[in-house]
């Protein structure tokens, strides 16, 4: 840790697996729900069928799908793996009477009720805990996404591991989890964005500018 002359230290938080992961999420989850809209509402852009657009699109739909799966495994993998600031219990902040503390103070500052802005180190506990619903939908994402490419072969591996999917879901249902979920983590995605910047302002901390270097600054204790 490599001390600056502000009275500041800068701590490795964001280690390369949750950087790398975050930003493949970002671009995955672009590249998804750009070619999941034109899928779910095809459009003639070719001028022929030989052009073979939808079948591209499909491809790189496919393509970003799977890509997206194995870094969202990645991620849950180093929630076990990583350190303190990427372990499994920043997620969980409401099981223990300090978490739920810590929550409820970051909810009275984004909701005007308090002026003190809180200084966690990596994720804020109100954070934390919608992290694990965002990676919840992650997950839905995923399995209703591989659900429905089985579909183009019955009776085969996935689509038999699949199968209690199938039993929940009629195949429209399907689609219109996959299509809704999209919307929210789109939405999400504005939140995230917007609460990062407020925070960088407010904090001073380097929120932003951690996730392409890992460090942030932090003030010593005395």
């Amino acid at each position: 840790m490599a001390r600056n002359r502000n009275c500041l230290y800068e701590e490795y938080v964001w280690e390369v697996p949750v950087r790398v992961t975050h930003w493949v999420n970002m671009l995955a989850i672009v590249v998804l729900s750009v070619t999941g809209i034109y899928i779910g509402s095809p459009k003639t852009l070719g001028l022929s069928a030989s052009d073979y657009v939808m079948g591209w699109v499909r491809v790189i739909h496919f393509t970003a799908g799977y890509t997206f799966t194995v870094s969202v495994a990645s991620r849950i993998w180093w929630a076990f793996a990583g350190n303190r600031h990427a372990g499994w219990r920043e997620f969980v902040p409401f099981l223990s009477q300090e978490g739920r503390r810590n929550m409820w103070r970051m909810f009275t500052y984004y909701t005007f009720l308090s002026r003190k802005v809180p200084h966690p180190i990596g994720h804020n506990a109100l954070a934390g805990a919608t992290y694990l619903l965002v990676f919840l939908l992650y997950l839905t994402m995923i399995f209703t996404g591989l659900a429905l490419y089985a579909e183009h072969r019955p009776g085969g591996a996935m689509h038999v591991l699949l199968s209690p999917l199938y039993w929940l879901f009629s195949n429209q249902g399907m689609r219109l989890t996959h299509h809704m979920v999209m919307w929210l983590l789109i939405a999400f995605a504005i939140h995230h964005v917007y609460s990062a910047w407020l925070m960088d302002v407010k904090e001073r901390g380097g929120v932003m500018s951690s996730i392409f270097g890992g460090y942030k600054p932090v003030k010593r204790r005395e």
